[in-house]
């Protein structure tokens, strides 16, 4: 069928009831598609899902769209695409209802066609809703990209071509291309079926042609083999993709097209070799994700899925998790391309709700329709090896609740045996009725509630009580994942031999350990922090504690982010990334950071999810002479420390965190510099200037140029700095961001987790001296100019030209 994009001219307001027509008119905006409607209604104390969803408010809302229906559409099939609607989304055309979904995150399809007007002007309402539904920021509205699909009453259904790889030896491989074809009209056809692979390059290097006999009303499965001679492999260091292109055609030419990438590879796990990729053993080294992309919220627009992929990658992970509901069909896209592994989770409970008003309540007449929506998603993408049944699911410990797992696997390897199935199983929730005993046992001055219980989630799932309550729940899956369940992979692989386990979800303070465990066990295949990236929502539960803060696990308005990522909401990677990067063995120069000096007589609280307050910095608001705390990450045995060429302290590597030395250091402007050695011989070295005060704004755009598709995005990245280039993290100011040309601010914002400002608005304050601002094409070509300003500081200009896609 024919995929058109079907984004742009949308309306969106904040009501959704007809009767409203007869109150006075409801403000609407024009947006393009993707978009979060949740974001742009904004934050507040009261009113708000509080610290879970950022204080962002809840709502209701309604997308309008007008769109001509040409008279040569009749006697077509017309569907609508919608790949993601935030939440409950009813679907009308010209005012009758056409179809609705439940789930915020699955990609569904509705018939048009039985409400259409030919030849003339149509509507198109979508309305949707999000109140008291989710664990963290769940976003609202489309946000995720519509597609029109117009095709010939026989056509290959929107998700009927699916290509496996059986096969595969280097001179040989066999990709198995299965295509659906569907018959609407009224009597049989007879069309011919043209196969043809393409590789990376664009040359056809397989075909195969076959007729295909379709009776009226009937669908019928057309399967062919490629053979595919010494095969370019998919993997993480060379993610090579092929195309597989089916024409339908008969004697009036051709009825239909359809096509997908595919990569070949395969995958095995055992609990001695481990993941096996093309045959080659792979420690994943994972990272959560939550969906929303920071200042854009939930839109899942196209570059801002790949940015976020790649800059994932460039920190050393080579996996996603998704947490906790399916990737979109652009950063799995973007994952294949580039090369990362992907673990699809589909739902945060099941039957049993966490929230008042969450997926449990529908759950049960919609989870088999959201399942073959996400096979049917990730079967052709090669970075998918795993499905993920569910996240922490309350009912796992129960008899009922291994049923439930049992019923999800089999519904997923009845469509896709290909890859393996996980679930991420919390042992603590398996035994939930069993903690207030063990909490009463502790003595009080150990008792620290619920954030203490928290944080002994390990300790809990070592409790034999877990492993025979998980026991069932585990058997249904090909690889058992565990969220903080580290203290089980010794144990159970002792009682069950033939289990191989990942770590789903883990504390990003106790990498070195993990990793450890990792690295020398063939049964335990990897290991997903908590997050690789910071998120909306959750707010503050990875912030650094004092003993002068409320201890709670969320943090009281106006915090916004989690923040416990690797790399913060805009991309920027904080120090704790670059300690994981040195325990993966992927980075050998030391990396310095200092913990925050204004802090120093009431140090952070350590926490699971909370890496010290440290900062990549030299330059501080403090009296020269203060003693400061100095982190330096580094796998070597000795650090030394140099204050403008002098040596001011030495430190051992690894005394009470491996890869770490710490030392303190009284502070002087100047240069900071770690020296790294191992057996006395120097193996690195990395350091810091002092920064002078702002003189002028650094403005770096991630790409020179922009296509005129709306899925497109620029980042700019937004520095102040001295006259030497140096970003000064202590005098931030307001920046304002102008734009002239084919191009709008899709957003500008910065990390700070906890503010007051929106990421619509031109201007922002700087964090930490970095802002980040999104551009998004209109549709026209041209040249964007865009102008920051900063008080004090000369504007700076940076233009970038706008093509047409090709």
């Amino acid at each position: 069928m024919i995929r058109e994009p079907f984004n742009d001219g949308w309306r969106v307001s904040g009501r959704t009831s007809l009767f409203e027509q007869f109150m006075p008119a409801a403000a609407t905006t024009e947006v393009t598609l993707p978009h979060d409607a949740m974001l742009a209604a904004g934050r507040s104390a009261e009113g708000s899902d509080g610290s879970h969803t950022g204080y962002h408010r809840p709502g209701a809302w309604r997308y309008d769209k007008d769109f001509e229906v040409p008279a040569e559409w009749a006697g077509k099939r017309v569907t609508f695409e919608f790949e993601g609607v935030y939440r409950d989304a009813m679907i009308y055309v010209n005012d009758v209802f056409a179809g609705q979904w439940a789930n915020g995150y699955a990609t569904f399809h509705v018939a048009a066609d039985p409400y259409l007007r030919y030849g003339a002007t149509n509507t198109i309402r979508v309305e949707a809703q999000a109140h008291k539904d989710s664990r963290w920021y769940s976003g609202g509205g489309i946000h995720r990209p519509v597609h029109l699909l117009i095709g010939d009453l026989l056509h290959v259904t929107p998700a009927g071509l699916r290509v496996t790889t059986p096969q595969i030896d280097d001179d040989l491989a066999v990709a198995a291309v299965a295509t659906e074809v569907i018959n609407e009209g009224t009597g049989t056809r007879t069309v011919d079926v043209l196969l043809q692979v393409r590789d990376g390059g664009g040359a056809v290097v397989a075909e195969d042609r076959v007729p295909l006999t379709v009776l009226a009303g009937e669908r019928a499965t057309v399967r062919q083999r490629a053979y595919l001679r010494r095969p370019a492999l998919w993997s993480v260091d060379a993610p090579n993709l092929y195309t597989a292109t089916v024409r339908l055609t008969d004697a009036g030419g051709q009825v239909d097209q359809a096509s997908t990438t595919f990569g070949v590879r395969s995958v095995t796990v055992d609990p001695v070799h481990g993941l096996r990729i093309n045959g080659e053993t792979v420690k994943l080294r994972g990272a959560c994700v939550h969906h929303d992309n920071g200042p854009l919220g939930a839109a899942a627009i196209a570059r801002a899925e790949e940015r976020r992929v790649q800059l994932l990658k460039d920190a050393g992970f080579n996996a996603i998790r998704s947490a906790h509901n399916p990737l979109s069909t652009a950063m799995l896209a973007a994952c294949d391309r580039l090369g990362m592994l992907v673990m699809d989770e589909t739902f945060d409970m099941w039957t049993v709700s966490k929230t008042d008003d969450d997926y449990a309540r529908r759950f049960p007449q919609w989870w088999e329709r959201d399942v073959d929506a996400l096979v049917a998603k990730d079967f052709n993408h090669p970075s998918v090896i795993f499905y993920s049944i569910g996240n922490e699911i309350l009912e796992i410990g129960t008899p009922h609740g291994a049923r439930w797992g049992r019923l999800l696997a089999e519904r997923i390897r009845a469509q896709d045996p290909t890859r393996l199935v996980t679930n991420a199983l919390n042992g603590m929730l398996a035994i939930m009725d069993l903690i207030p005993a063990l909490m009463a046992q502790a003595a009080p001055a150990e008792n620290g509630g619920f954030n203490d219980l928290l944080d002994g989630m390990g300790a809990l799932a070592a409790l034999p009580e877990v492993g025979e309550r998980i026991a069932e729940s585990a058997a249904v899956l090909d690889v058992v994942g565990l969220n903080y369940g580290d203290s089980r992979y010794l144990a159970d692989h002792e009682t069950h031999p033939n289990r191989v386990m990942v770590g789903t979800e883990t504390f990003p303070t106790q990498i070195d350990q993990y990793w450890k465990l990792v690295t020398e066990h063939g049964h335990v295949i990897g290991d997903f922090t908590w997050t690789g990236w910071d998120y909306l929502g959750e707010s503050g539960i990875g912030r650094p504690t004092y003993p002068d803060d409320p201890v709670a696990f969320g943090a009281p308005y106006p915090w916004l982010t989690a923040s416990t990522g690797d790399l913060d909401i805009t991309g920027r990677r904080r120090p704790v990334s670059y300690y994981r990067e040195t325990v993966y063995g992927l980075r050998r120069d030391p990396y310095l950071a200092v913990q925050r000096p204004e802090h120093r007589e009431h140090p952070f609280r350590p926490k699971g999810w909370a890496w010290s307050d440290s900062v990549a910095s030299w330059t501080w608001d403090v009296p020269a002479g203060t003693p400061v705390t100095v982190e330096v990450y580094a796998d070597a045995d000795e650090i030394e420390l140099l204050l403008d060429g002098v040596t001011v302290a030495k430190a051992p590597v690894g005394v009470d965190k491996a890869f770490l030395a710490a030392a303190e250091v009284p502070y002087e402007p100047g240069t900071l510099e770690a020296v790294a050695y191992q057996d006395g011989t120097e193996t690195g070295r990395c350091r810091l200037v002092t920064a002078g005060a702002p003189a002028r704004l650094l403005v770096t755009p991630d790409r020179p140029g922009l296509s005129t598709d709306a899925q497109d995005l620029a980042h700019l990245d937004i520095r102040l700095v001295d006259e030497h280039g140096t970003v000064n993290p202590v005098s931030d100011r307001t920046v304002t961001v102008t734009l002239d040309g084919p191009a709008t601010l899709q957003a500008l914002g910065t990390a700070r987790p906890s503010t007051e400002e929106p990421f619509q608005a031109n201007s922002c304050t700087t964090y930490e001296g970095h802002a980040l601002a999104v551009l998004r094409p209109t549709g026209a070509d041209g040249r964007v100019t865009v102008t920051v300003r900063a008080d004090g500081l000369p504007p700076a200009t940076v233009t970038i030209e706008v093509t047409p896609r090709t």
